[in-house]
């Protein structure tokens, strides 16, 4: 009998260990993602509380209401919340099942869009207008209803009337969050407030996803990869930056003087070198939008030219190469997904990424590290 006792204790500092960390890596499900309900004006969608300013009526549940006729992209309703030329702003929230860990990286993912019309009453005039101007989304997390003690997402300007998904990465620097909180917020800096709008729909399940490490590890390539050596710089460069210039390459590398848009025949590569991330993050930074409006206008011209957005990491990830493909993969999709939500479709925009494996100068200097860590274009199809 002792020694069975002894057994089933042991038996609990192996199994107890391993159920807990079974249950930090298991997702996290929101109450009501999809936001089903009753469609009605001013009323917060079943499993989420209002968090908007008191002085203001409550989201609404669409469509069905201010001409709102846009089809859910998931069950029969969505949420819908405007930014108000009053300087007020519309949110809901929720507490989770378990908290997001300080320092634990996790994504979740949303469909965002734009109604062709948003109609309501101004707060200052009281007239009706139309709350056209776009806005963004803002994820923060916190330990209380409404509780925004830190600001782990914000979305680029909604400005599409289609439905897109938006990936957010998210990870508590300041502490543990407990309550998860989206509002609808300006563009910011904020010179006027202004009446705006975004419809949201089908939020996923919040997963563990792999973190980038802090510092990255000394370069240890496994193989010499022979290439030319890059040109002498001319200037310095923003570190840890993926780039778009009318540089064009060809497979073979083969470079032309076509700027951007003249060129669509298959294998061509457009460098976007003008394409900015944080470091170790694939959240594209506004000063990317020039540079992506040209390749826009390009698939624009030539609907019959479909394109795969690459993206590239040098090997200081390495020996880290999941964590590599991941992070490649989800710029590319930043960046397929900001070319769709400008109107281009879908089937013209494919995504992939490729980790380290396809450096084009050698990994053994700043320069060149610097230089594979890339974000490119190339014409898979076309007709020209």
């Amino acid at each position: 009998m002792l020694l069975l006792k002894k057994l089933f204790w042991v038996s609990l500092v192996f199994v107890v260990p391993q159920s807990m960390l079974a249950q930090k890596d298991a997702p996290i499900y929101l109450n009501n993602p999809s936001f089903e309900d009753v469609p009605r004006a001013s009323a917060t969608p079943s499993g989420w509380y209002d968090c908007g300013q008191m002085r203001d009526s409550p989201p609404d549940v669409q469509p069905g209401f201010w001409e709102v006729s846009t089809p859910a992209v998931n069950g029969s309703s969505y949420l819908g919340m405007v930014v108000r030329d009053n300087d007020t702003w519309e949110s809901v929230g929720q507490r989770l099942s378990r908290p997001l860990e300080i320092n634990s990286c996790y994504e979740i993912t949303l469909y965002l869009s734009k109604a062709p019309k948003y109609l309501s009453k101004s707060p200052m005039s009281t007239d009706v207008v139309d709350f056209a101007t776009p806005a963004c989304v803002q994820i923060w997390g916190g330990n209380g209803y409404c509780d925004k003690a830190e600001l782990l997402y914000k979305s680029t300007i909604i400005n599409h009337s289609r439905w897109v998904e938006y990936n957010c990465r998210i990870s508590p620097k300041t502490g543990n969050c407990s309550f998860l909180l989206i509002e609808v917020f300006y563009k910011t800096p904020v010179l006027f407030p202004y009446n705006g709008h975004v419809l949201i729909d089908n939020l996923s399940p919040i997963t563990t996803v792999a973190c980038g490490p802090e510092k990255m590890p000394d370069p240890k390539p496994k193989v010499t990869i022979a290439a030319k050596a890059p040109p002498k710089k001319t200037g310095t460069a923003a570190p840890k930056v993926t780039t778009a210039t009318a540089t064009v390459e060809s497979k073979p590398a083969k470079k032309t003087e076509d700027p951007i848009g003249q060129s669509s025949r298959r294998n061509v590569i457009y460098k976007l070198e003008k394409v900015y991330f944080e470091a170790d993050k694939y959240d594209l930074r506004s000063e990317s939008e020039a540079q992506l409006e040209e390749l826009v206008t390009f698939l624009r011209r030539r609907p019959d030219v479909v394109i795969e957005v690459g993206g590239h990491t040098n090997n200081q990830m390495w020996p880290n190469d999941a964590f590599a493909i991941e992070l490649s993969t989800n710029r590319a999709k930043a960046v397929a997904n900001y070319i769709i939500s400008q109107g281009i479709p879908a089937g013209q925009v494919q995504y992939k990424g490729y980790g380290w494996t396809k450096p084009i100068y050698p990994n053994t200097t700043a320069d060149g590290r610097q230089r594979n860590q890339r974000v490119e274009a190339t014409v898979i199809s076309s007709n020209g």
